[in-house]
C-alpha cells in the first residue's frame, strides 16, 4: 500500500497521466457485501481510495469495476506454425487488451516477447519460457524437444528465462501405441520439479491423458494445464497437494475435430479424445467440489485465437462453476494466484469496467464498457 503523500508525488512526477474518478460498483473482492466500494480514484497510474486533494481534469467512469482480467494459459509470440513476428505479436496482445484481459501467464513460446514489457499499452505477461517437450513428441516447432537426460538442465534454463514458471508437455500421442503417452519417467520429472523449485519457479504441464497425471502430482509439480484425464482416483490426490489446474474448456472443444482428423492414422487416439470431450464438463465441475483451485485459460495462440476470455468464463458456468467463483477465477483469485495485485489501495491501475454486473451474468465481460490500463483509458 502506498500513502496518499505517495500518491500525489506519482501524480506530480507523472503529469501527462488523467486523474480519473470511478463511480458505481467496485468489485475489490467476491464477497458481496465487504468485496464492493463505491468509487476510486487514479492518480498518477496508480489506484487509492482516498480523495486526492486539489484534483484537476478529472476524468470520471461509472459502471462495475473488475481488476483487469487474467488469461492464465495463452501463448503470445506464437501460431500454429511456430513463432511469429512482432507485429503480429502485438497484433496478439493487443486482442488480448481488448477482451479486458490485461494480465497473461503465457503458457510456452519460442518468441523472445519481453519487448512487450517495455509497452504501457499492452497487457503484462508473466512468461513459463518456451515448453520442453520429448523429442518428436509435440507439435513442430514450438518446444526444445530433447530426452530425458536434458531434462533437468533444460528446466534449469527456462526457469532461468521465464517469470516464475515453466511448462513441462507431460503427454502426447505416443505412435507406437497409438494413443496418448507419458513423456517422462517418474525419476526424471522429480529432478527437473526439484530443480525448479530451487530455482524459485512453479511447473506447469500440457496433459491430456489420465495416466500422466498421479507422477507428476506425486513429484511436486504446481499445476495441470487442460487436465481432462482427472478421474475420481486423482481428483483427492489434487486436492489434497492443492495443485491448480488451467482446464482451457473452449481450447478442449476442438477435440472431436482434431479426432476426426486423426481417426485414419491414430484410432485408438481420436476414440479416448472424444470421450475426454464428452465428460469434460463433468470432470471440471467434479475438480471444484472437491476444492481443487481452478482458473482460467484460453490456449489462444495457437490454433485458437487470442480474445477468448469472456468465453472460458461461460464454460466454467456450464460445467457447474458458480458465477462469483468463475469470476474469481479470471479475477481476484487468479492474481493473487499469480502473485499480482487486484484493485487494491496503491496498486497500478489495471481494470475493466462493464454497464451491467458481471455476477449476475458472466456474459457481461464479453462487452467492456471501458479498458483502464496502467492509468489510462485505452479502450
Amino acid at each position: 500500500m502506498v500513502s496518499q503523500d505517495e500518491v500525489s508525488q506519482d501524480a506530480a512526477a507523472a503529469p501527462e497521466q488523467p486523474v480519473l474518478h470511478i463511480k458505481g460498483r467496485i468489485l475489490v473482492g467476491p464477497d458481496p457485501l465487504s468485496g464492493v466500494r463505491d468509487e476510486m480514484w487514479v492518480v498518477g497510474g496508480r489506484i487509492t481510495f482516498d480523495r486526492p486533494a486539489g484534483a484537476r481534469d478529472v476524468t470520471t467512469v461509472e459502471g462495475w469495476v473488475l481488476p483487469g482480467l487474467v488469461d492464465a494459459h495463452c501463448h503470445v509470440g506464437l501460431d500454429a506454425h511456430g513463432a511469429v513476428d512482432e507485429t503480429t505479436t502485438e497484433k496478439q496482445a493487443l486482442t488480448e487488451r481488448h477482451a479486458g484481459a490485461l494480465l497473461l501467464r503465457d503458457a510456452g513460446s519460442p518468441s523472445d516477447t519481453r519487448w512487450i514489457d517495455d509497452r504501457e499499452d499492452l497487457p503484462r505477461i508473466i512468461r513459463a519460457g518456451r515448453h520442453i517437450a520429448r523429442t518428436r513428441r509435440y507439435i513442430r516447432n514450438y518446444a526444445h524437444e530433447i530426452e530425458p537426460g536434458d531434462l533437468v538442465a533444460y528446466v534449469a534454463r527456462e526457469a532461468r528465462r521465464g517469470d516464475g514458471w515453466v511448462k513441462l508437455v507431460g503427454d502426447w500421442i505416443d505412435r507406437e501405441t497409438g494413443d496418448l503417452g507419458a513423456c517422462w519417467p517418474r525419476g526424471a520429472v522429480e529432478a527437473a520439479i526439484a530443480e525448479a523449485h530451487r530455482l524459485g519457479a512453479r511447473v506447469t504441464a500440457h496433459c491430456f491423458a489420465e495416466e500422466t497425471l498421479a507422477p507428476l502430482v506425486e513429484a511436486g509439480i504446481d499445476c495441470i494445464e487442460h487436465a481432462t484425464g482427472l478421474t475420481e482416483e486423482t481428483i483427492p490426490l489434487f486436492a489434497e497437494r492443492g495443485v491448480a489446474i488451467v482446464p482451457t474448456l473452449v481450447n478442449i472443444a476442438t477435440f472431436p475435430r482434431l479426432a476426426d482428423g486423426g481417426q485414419g492414422k491414430f484410432p485408438r487416439w481420436a476414440d479416448h479424445m472424444r470421450r475426454l470431450h464428452a465428460r469434460r464438463y463433468r470432470t471440471v465441475g467434479a475438480a471444484y467440489d472437491a476444492g481443487i483451485p481452478v482458473y482460467v485459460g484460453t490456449d489462444a495462440g495457437g490454433s485458437l485465437p487470442h480474445g477468448l476470455v469472456a468465453q472460458e468464463v461461460a464454460e466454467l458456468v456450464k460445467a457447474g462453476i458458480p458465477a462469483s467463483a468463475a469470476l474469481a477465477a479470471t479475477a481476484w483469485g487468479a492474481r493473487e494466484w499469480l502473485g499480482r495485485p487486484g484493485l487494491e489501495e496503491g496498486a497500478p491501475a489495471d481494470f475493466v469496467v462493464y454497464g451491467e454486473d458481471p455476477r449476475a451474468d458472466v456474459r457481461v465481460l464479453g462487452a467492456p464498457r471501458r479498458i483502464v490500463l496502467r492509468g489510462r483509458v485505452v479502450a
